[in-house]
Parts: structure tokens; C-alpha cells; sequence
């Protein structure tokens, strides 16, 4: 990142160097809160040393309240304050990428990889997610990298799209020009559907 070659270094040091992604099917941890769920994040945190939970409560119970002030304006920030105290198990699996987005504010990522964003959430929460991309690279200067389906989706958020096929880029552009891409229409639809395409439109 910046320059830096990072082929190979293991997850916890991406994690540190600010490198994050978020799972096609959310990974919270079901029986703590949503706020919990956030608090957690950051690492090296104090309570974590059993000498620093026995003999410097203070300093343990002051970088807690910080966490804690932290998770709460980035419940703010992506509207779902109101389940703060909820168990991360019973929200629903919009709200869940929306947690899963949350939890990367929490340290304040530069690169974030977001797996199938939009699986299974419904389009008011998709717009939601949208609107917290966006601001997050508007005003954090949070770079994404996006995989998904949904080219409505794609075509609000990115810019440009890249579409690839067995690991090679095929085309890159603006939604409207990846799509109409020849080797994007073959590698996708086949050369026998895109004729019929092509035939349907001369008709």
C-alpha cells in the first residue's frame, strides 16, 4: 500500500497496515451486542494484558470508555445506533453488512475489500450501504474495492468498474462501457448468445 509491496504478509499485518474486508456472509459474533461487536476490534488493547486488568483498571476502564465513544459515532455515522444493545444474532442480514462495514471504521481502515456487498439485503438497506461507501470515500478517503453483482449497484458507487475473468482484466470503464465491452459479452454470454443478441437488436 503507498508503494509498499505486501504480496505474501499475513492477515494480521494487513490488518494493522490499515487493509481490511468484509464476507459475502457476515461473520459477527452472534451473542454479543452490536456494540460489543465493534468494541472488540481494535487490537492491543490494554484489557487484553492480564497484568493491566489486574493492577491498571484505570487505564483499562479509560481506553474502554474511548472504545466505546468510538463504536458509538460509527453507529452514528451508518444509521443503526437504535441496535446498539441488540444481540448482532437477531439483526437482519442487511444490518449485518452494515456491522460488517462498521467494524472496519473502527481502526480507521485505507483499503477495504468488499465481498457481495448487496447478497441478500434489500434495496433500502443497499442504499444505505451505498451512501456509507460513499461518504466513507468522500470524507475518510477510504479506497474500496468492490466484488459484485448488482450493476445498479456498481454503477452508483464505482469508478471506473473493472470486469475480469480467470484472474485477467477484460475491460475497464464506465459501467455503460464494460457492458458493451465485446470480450466482456463473450466471456459472460458466449459467443452463440451474444450472436443472438446482436441478431435481436437488427430486428
Amino acid at each position: 500500500m503507498a508503494g509498499e509491496d505486501i504480496t505474501g504478509l499475513p492477515p494480521h499485518q494487513l490488518f494493522t497496515k490499515g487493509l481490511l474486508r468484509t464476507f459475502q456472509i457476515a461473520h459477527e459474533f452472534g451473542s454479543m451486542t452490536v456494540r460489543e461487536n465493534l468494541m472488540m476490534v481494535p487490537g492491543g488493547q490494554a484489557g487484553e494484558s492480564l497484568w493491566n486488568a489486574c493492577f491498571r483498571r484505570g487505564n483499562v476502564a479509560a481506553e474502554e470508555r474511548r472504545i466505546r465513544e468510538k463504536a458509538d459515532e460509527v453507529l452514528e455515522f451508518l444509521t443503526i445506533s437504535h441496535l446498539a444493545d441488540s444481540r448482532a444474532a437477531n439483526i437482519s442480514g442487511g444490518q449485518k453488512k452494515l456491522l460488517e462495514l462498521g467494524r472496519t471504521m473502527m481502526v480507521d481502515a485505507k483499503m477495504v475489500f468488499l465481498d457481495e456487498v448487496g447478497a441478500g439485503v434489500n434495496r433500502t438497506l443497499l442504499n444505505t450501504i451505498g451512501d456509507a461507501i460513499m461518504r466513507l470515500n468522500r470524507e475518510r478517503g477510504y479506497t474500496f474495492c468492490v466484488i459484485e453483482h448488482d450493476m445498479d449497484f456498481i454503477a452508483r458507487i464505482c469508478d471506473p468498474v473493472i470486469c475480469m475473468a480467470e484472474g485477467k482484466v477484460l475491460a475497464q470503464g464506465t459501467v455503460d462501457e464494460v457492458k458493451n465491452n465485446e470480450k466482456v459479452i463473450e466471456a459472460y454470454l458466449g459467443t452463440g448468445l451474444k450472436n443472438k443478441v446482436k441478431g435481436a437488436a437488427h430486428v
